[in-house]
């Protein structure tokens, strides 16, 4: 007995747990069941297949595009400050090309989301370690820590404690939170609160962009009526 697709209208392989053409999850049909009653025997299985992840193939393809993300995001990049936007798109991108690799007609929302994580994470450590071997160049080989100070004292009194005074804060508490920040602790402090938020941030757009990934493909497969 032949099986078609009640999406596309194609016709279904026995063996095969959904539509190759619209990958529509297959309904089986038993006869046998009284008043026609519908048994989706294989939806289980193939939703699961969708959601099944091959993470060594899922690995290599996040590194291939994981860590061009990750310089692109680094703060010595001349386009980091669009850091969120590149790390979506490595994440969805990443997702396209592992459904490409392993011949699948689609995976879930889930499935795409998690490959974006593993994405996220790569891209985040590619930038953390292009970033601190670059500042660290940048200051004590190349001499530059000056500038840096300089740049870091120059946001704190002209950024910072403005916004302090305007907000009523203590005088006496400006001078002692201003010394703070100054201090080599403080900017180690503030380079680290940095980074921790703009990595959080990173590994959000990298989760969307893998679960957007995911939706495209499903969408892509769907026939246009």
């Amino acid at each position: 007995m032949e099986i078609t697709c009640t999406r596309c209208h194609r016709a279904v392989e026995d063996e095969s747990c959904y539509c190759a053409a619209c990958g529509l999850p297959k309904l089986t049909y038993s006869t046998d069941e009284p008043n026609g009653q519908i048994q989706p025997e294989q939806w289980n299985d193939a939703v699961r297949d969708a959601s099944a992840i091959d993470w060594k193939l899922a690995q290599r393809t996040a590194i291939l595009v994981a860590v061009p993300a990750g310089m692109l995001c680094s703060m010595v990049s001349p386009v980091g400050i669009m850091g969120l936007l590149w790390m979506a798109i490595a994440a969805l991108w990443t997702v396209i090309l592992y459904v490409r690799r392993k011949q699948s007609v689609w995976i879930t929302t889930g499935a795409g989301a998690r490959i974006g994580l593993v994405t996220g994470l790569l891209g985040i450590w590619t930038a953390a370690a292009t970033s601190g071997i670059a500042l660290l160049t940048m200051r004590f080989l190349q001499h530059q820590g000056n500038a840096f100070d300089a740049l870091w004292q120059s946001i704190v009194n002209e950024s910072v404690v403005p916004q302090w005074t305007a907000s009523g804060m203590d005088v006496h508490m400006i001078d002692l939170w201003k010394a703070n920040l100054l201090s080599p602790e403080g900017r180690a402090g503030a380079v680290l609160a940095g980074i921790s938020l703009l990595s959080c941030g990173l590994l959000l757009f990298a989760v969307g962009g893998g679960a957007l990934g995911a939706r495209m493909i499903a969408r892509r497969r769907t026939p246009q009526a």
